[in-house]
């Protein structure tokens, strides 16, 4: 791991939707950590959620990749649910995010997971969704209950089934990965990838040659299609 070189860069776009941007994103290298985090509505919850989970997590994780263990995620998380948790109760309304998140630790990376915020990586050309949509929506076409494209998956969408500030605290998905030279990653909330197909995707990480201006180009792809959310990218390359 010692002998890559990571790069990364963030954008983020309001939308036509939404009166504030309610998408949170860091981005810091040396040792890598990206997170991105999607307040759910637009509301106090909405701001308070994903703010307060970027910042515990850039507070207990920026310092030392060799240091960093799965404890250290976990109990990161686990803080940010307490806190987010106990903010929706004396707001007696919605406070929550998703969170995705890119932490480099020793020889690889971890990934943290809760919501439907993405975590994609294109190597040797192939680009492929890492992480799994914490949704109804997910579940309901994976065991095919209805359609990809059917009104039910609409709707189904909306509803999460894990995120920061579930009054049931749920764990994240972890998962290890060894990156290699070559590598892209992107880290996107859901306006990106509900509204940019895999294909432009795809095309915008082929030839990365500034993350900066293949982040801004993903949020500018989500804008011309719709606005209909707040949109983030951070963009992350590996290199020898």
């Amino acid at each position: 791991m010692t002998s890559l070189f990571i790069n990364a860069a963030a954008a983020s776009e309001i939308g036509l939707r939404y009166r504030d941007n309610f998408d949170v994103a860091h981005v810091s290298t040396q040792p890598l950590l990206a997170v991105v985090a999607d307040g759910m509505g637009d509301g106090p919850g909405s701001a308070m959620a994903g703010r307060t989970t970027v910042d515990i997590l850039v507070d207990r994780l920026r310092t030392g990749a060799a240091s960093t263990a799965l404890a250290d995620i976990r109990d990161a998380v686990a803080t940010a649910q307490q806190r987010v948790g106990d903010y929706g109760r004396e707001l007696g309304g919605l406070a929550g995010c998703t969170l995705t998140a890119l932490i480099q630790a020793g020889d690889g990376f971890w990934v943290a997971q809760l919501g439907d915020s993405r975590l994609y990586r294109l190597r040797a050309n192939l680009l492929e969704l890492l992480t799994v949509d914490h949704t109804m929506a997910w579940l309901g076409v994976v065991h095919g209950w209805y359609a990809l494209d059917s009104p039910q998956a609409a709707r189904a969408r909306y509803q999460l089934t894990r995120y920061v500030g579930h009054p049931a605290a749920p764990e994240p998905d972890l998962l290890s990965l060894r990156p290699e030279p070559g590598d892209v990653f992107l880290l996107c909330t859901d306006g990106v990838a509900e509204q940019v197909s895999y294909q432009a995707i795809h095309d915008v990480l082929r030839d990365v040659d500034d993350p900066q201006a293949a982040a801004r180009d993903l949020v500018a792809a989500a804008n011309a299609a719709g606005g209909h959310d707040n949109a983030t990218a951070v963009v992350v390359t590996v290199s020898s």
